[in-house]
């Protein structure tokens, strides 16, 4: 199993949205590295599901359950989207500033890669951000 990171502004959509909805497609992704990042996850694999914007933080978990297939809302017809379904929010959300004063946590792709909005996350660091959060 691999693991992600997803972004999304709360105001598009947020963990309470994701909570009512329990499964939600992951859509509207329009770069290229992002898509290939949306193409690579598998049914199964687990997803950080990070709030961007104002707050900054992971609030919660999802589980990737349908793998990559077409966005209606591409034109182009060369993005991709998945089904995410709700796992459990994160017991204390965690907080960018958070990961980035960890050492440990310097060269994952949310502290180098900032603005890429599906990325993935190594098992150390996902080991201890969940630990951060409190769902060790």
């Amino acid at each position: 199993m691999n693991h992600w990171l997803v972004k999304t502004e709360p105001e598009t959509h947020s963990w309470d949205d994701q909570l009512r909805q329990g499964t939600s497609p992951w859509d509207g992704v329009r770069n290229h590295q992002a898509a290939a990042n949306l193409r690579a996850m598998k049914a199964g694999d687990l997803a950080f599901f990070y709030h961007s914007g104002a707050e900054r933080r992971i609030v919660g978990v999802v589980r990737c359950t349908r793998e990559a297939y077409p966005d209606p809302s591409d034109a182009t017809g060369k993005f991709v989207m998945v089904d995410v379904t709700t796992v459990a929010p994160m017991p204390k959300p965690v907080t960018l500033a958070a990961i980035k004063a960890d050492p440990a946590l310097a060269d994952i792709w949310l502290v180098k890669h900032s603005r890429l909005s599906v990325m993935p996350i190594d098992a150390a660091a996902w080991k201890r951000i969940c630990k951060m959060g409190g769902m060790a």
